[in-house]
């Protein structure tokens, strides 16, 4: 532990490789980034080392999503996996064993605890010859720590001493038997790593406030410095329950029931029958079935996973700007802040020690105001890397003014970069699929009252724009508009939201000019042709 902040201070960050990174293991890589970050002399450091001796469990595939989504993040680690600029290179081509990928420069060894088995090996075998470690009954090479015979302290930074009486915790295993591939534990793997790497803090959830004992025990054994620990609350929903990934499963489960989705089966998802039975009598709460039926419902999943807000279309600063206040206090009734003031102000004795509660509707307000405080450049490019990797269609049918013009239409609005895609997908339907047939009260209104003279005059103006809108702009068509309804001495209304609904069913779209430009020609004149079809 450093003694001053002359001293370097290292951090690290070590998620386990089964899964996609939940927002809970964010929070603790954001605030272990922030305090090496910000904390120490020369040589501070934060570190990502992947904990991958479940090799059942472990993929390739885990390891680079949870790469990706700290970088979406924004939090770079100056030791561990290769870190490249850009979070979205962690696909197919990033190899672990590439070298480059897993040796640690300072020569303490690979990332990767799964390339660590010579390091282990070493430390089992100076406990073993000091009588401080034995073959577990079970035998198969499983080996037992034997835990002292007197009382353990643990000293956090948050929640003080902690003491555990001497006998109160057993021996415990320290190497898995052959079936485990004689693999260490996850307690002697992170004790053995954080030492070798000169980690001077450990910064993790509370849930692993028990094993810090073992832990101490370990290093007073093997005899390693001890870290300082901080063990920072928990997150839970609002009502106090956990926030699992189960949630998906149980929220899908119950709709795919109510849907009866259990007769009818997802073959359009390739999900055979005897799956989503499984699924549906809680067999298993496999995400896979999960996700499935939600495309088949339209059914928007709780988030859990950093990936679920990205996909969601939060922005990384709204969501780190969250989390931090999810444990800690900067005080002053200060809310909002960026990556940079955190650096500078996070410390750990400002760290709370009660469960945090995970608002989802917080977090949303957060998103917008963040959203609203975007330039309109910086709105227009983020929301095309987002509708790149989540919405295609409307970048394959859009030209590059079109888009500009569509972000433009939206950025008031927009409280997530996905929203857009939900109000606006009308511009990218096919025009046939615009249900005439089905219009909510507004939009039957704004064609049928006063005997239709809605009709009528879309049928009217239509022939205007073709004949007169030349060369179409959304400019051109809102000043058409505006003389042909003075000339008849009708509110513009009385035309322009026939048109709306013509052009995208609802009564509700951007102005007249701007979903005029956006549309296009063509599409604009096909849509009315279709509606004065299906009403007159």
């Amino acid at each position: 532990m450093p003694d001053d902040a002359s001293q370097p201070v290292i951090t690290r960050f070590a998620p386990s490789p089964t899964g996609a990174l939940h927002v809970g293991g964010a929070r603790t890589a954001l605030y272990n980034w922030a305090f090496a970050k910000g904390r120490g002399g020369p040589g501070s450091r934060f570190l990502l080392r992947i904990e991958d001796t479940d090799r059942a469990r472990s993929s390739d595939d885990s390891t680079r999503a949870i790469l990706r989504d700290l970088r979406w993040l924004g939090l770079d680690w100056d030791e561990g996996p290769v870190c490249l600029d850009d979070w979205r290179s962690y696909d197919a081509s990033f190899d672990p064993d590439d070298p480059a990928n897993t040796l640690d420069p300072r020569g303490v060894g690979p990332f990767y605890q799964s390339k660590r088995l010579d390091l282990y090996n070493e430390q089992f075998q100076k406990l073993l010859d000091a009588g401080l470690a034995y073959e577990d009954e079970a035998g198969g090479g499983a080996l037992r720590f034997k835990m002292p015979d007197r009382d353990i302290t643990v000293i956090d930074e948050v929640l003080g001493e902690v003491t555990v009486p001497a006998g109160q915790t057993e021996d415990f295993v320290i190497r898995k038997g052959e079936s485990g591939g004689l693999m260490p534990t996850y307690h002697f793997a992170v004790v053995v790593d954080d030492a070798l790497m000169g980690v001077t803090h450990v910064i993790r959830g509370q849930e692993h406030l028990s094993n810090a004992p073992k832990h101490v025990a370990l290093y007073d054994a093997l005899g390693f410095d001890k870290p300082t620990y901080a063990h920072i609350p928990l997150i839970f929903n609002p009502d106090g329950s956990k926030m699992s990934k189960r949630v998906k499963a149980k929220v899908a489960r119950k709709a795919a029931i109510d849907a009866g989705l259990n007769d009818n089966g997802l073959p359009s998802a390739g999900i055979p029958n005897d799956e989503l039975r499984a699924f549906l009598s809680k067999d298993n709460d496999d995400l896979t079935v999960a996700r499935a039926i939600a495309r088949q419902l339209r059914l928007a999943l709780p988030e859990i996973d950093v990936a679920d807000f990205r996909e969601s279309g939060y922005l990384p600063t709204a969501l780190l700007n969250y989390l931090a206040l999810l444990g800690w206090n900067p005080g002053d009734d200060i809310e909002t802040f960026d990556l940079a003031f955190l650096r500078d102000k996070f410390d750990l004795d400002r760290a709370g020690k009660s469960n945090a509660k995970f608002d989802r509707e917080k977090l949303f307000r957060f998103n917008a105001d963040a959203i609203a405080a975007l330039d309109p450049a910086v709105f227009r490019d983020q929301l095309h890397e987002h509708f790149a990797a989540r919405h295609p269609r409307f970048l394959d049918l859009m030209n590059d003014n079109a888009f500009a013009a569509f972000a433009e239409a939206y950025r008031p609005r927009a409280r997530t970069l996905d929203e857009p895609a939900q109000l606006g997908g009308f511009f990218v339907a096919d025009d046939g699929d615009i249900a005439y047939d089905n219009l909510d009260k507004n939009a039957r209104k704004a064609l049928t009252k006063n005997d239709g003279v809605g009709v009528t005059h879309l049928a009217t103006f239509r022939d205007v724009l073709d004949q007169q809108c030349d060369p179409w702009t959304g400019a051109k068509a809102h000043e058409l508009l505006q003389a042909y309804c003075d000339e008849r001495g009708v509110g513009m209304g009385v035309v322009a939201q026939p048109i709306r609904v013509a052009v995208s069913g609802s009564t509700v779209t951007p102005g007249i000019d701007q979903t005029l430009d956006i549309l296009g020609r063509d599409r604009t004149l096909a849509r009315i042709d279709n509606l004065l079809a299906a009403h007159t």
